[in-house]
């Protein structure tokens, strides 16, 4: 689809804005809600970076061209009804002008009758520590082990990888289940570390288990 085509496909609201949800493509958290009209939307298809139009200035903003928080574009997609953009970006530190890694960091489950909470779910503590890791990656708060990772760069995150998977191996090797059950939890969060650093969505990996579990068996 050309750019002149997908303006033609967005509905503009009366101030000729649309707003533009904006998305971690790796991690999925929502990081942001802004507006976009036809110039900010045409800069952002051009330069491959979102801008957006700020309705209390009146003007047109590239995202952390003042901060380097930029957001670089990985899809560009718009609701059925064409009046929603949703953009899936690669953070470049944090998406808030607080500094956090994404605006929406209140969490008002606490308001919900019981019956509405979130329901527990087995590998909810995989989603939890992804996003928490994309956060760690963007914030770098000082102290968090996390943060001396990321600083470290590939070579720390590969060689702590190779220790931990020695260390489940020797845990194997005693059959010690508490030693497997912790190594194992620290040999999986450094490979997110690492998923996180090559911008691999853990999904990815998902989908390749599953289509694996599909791929038929050969029979000799």
């Amino acid at each position: 689809m050309t750019e002149f085509a997908l303006m033609d496909q967005i509905k503009w609201n009366g101030d000729g804005l649309v707003p533009a949800i904006v998305q971690d493509a790796v991690s999925k958290e929502v990081l942001m809600l802004a507006y976009m009209n036809r110039e900010s939307l045409r800069k952002s298809l051009e330069s491959g970076e979102t801008w957006f139009w700020s309705r209390s200035r009146g003007e047109l903003w590239h995202k952390g061209a003042t901060s380097g928080h930029t957001q670089r574009i990985q899809s560009l997609r718009y609701d059925c009804d064409g009046d929603t953009l949703l953009v899936l970006v690669r953070q470049n530190g944090a998406a808030c002008h607080t500094g956090a890694y994404s605006c929406f960091y209140r969490d008002a489950d606490g308001e919900l009758p019981p019956e509405s909470r979130p329901q527990p779910d087995r590998f909810a503590a995989l989603s939890a520590l992804e996003a928490t890791i994309a956060k760690r990656e963007a914030e770098r708060p000082e102290g968090s082990y996390t943060t001396y990772l990321f600083d470290k760069g590939l070579d720390k995150i590969l060689k702590k990888i190779g220790e931990e998977t020695a260390e489940v191996i020797i845990g194997g090797k005693n059959g010690d289940k508490q030693e497997i059950r912790s190594e194992a939890a620290d040999l999986i969060f450094h490979l997110l570390v690492l998923l996180r650093q090559q911008n691999i969505p853990l999904d990815d990996v998902m989908e390749e288990l599953e289509f694996r579990h599909r791929k038929p068996v050969k029979k000799n």
